[in-house]
């Protein structure tokens, strides 16, 4: 029941947010009143440079998807910005090299976890 509460029970955000989005904190006070997971959302995109949509929803541990709606209306309040992030284009073929060996740091991190 508490993701339900969070988002007010909706469950489409008004803007569309991808879970690799970069999310900073812009240093303005949302108007008006905001829960508590707000606050938490915002302390948390406040206290990096920059988080993602999926690391805010980690840390959190809400759904993904009431947490871009928990941002939608930070962006609502200008409290929050968020940037899409950016990838290779098809026409560029295939990926570079500092974005292979990402990719081999993410498999080899999951294979030790598994």
């Amino acid at each position: 029941m508490r993701p339900y509460t969070a988002s007010g029970g909706r469950t489409r955000p008004a803007v569309a947010l991808d879970l690799l989005s970069l999310v900073t904190a812009t240093g303005v006070r949302p108007r008006g009143p905001l829960g508590a997971e707000h606050a938490l959302a915002l302390r948390l995109c406040a206290g990096a440079a920059a988080v993602t949509v999926a690391e805010v929803a980690g840390q959190l541990r809400l759904p993904a998807v009431v947490v871009k709606v928990l941002l939608s209306d930070l962006m609502e309040h200008a409290a929050v910005t968020v940037r899409a992030p950016r990838f290779p284009s098809p026409a560029a073929g295939a990926f570079a090299d500092d974005d292979q060996s990402l990719l081999r740091a993410v498999l080899d991190g999951l294979r030790k976890r598994l």
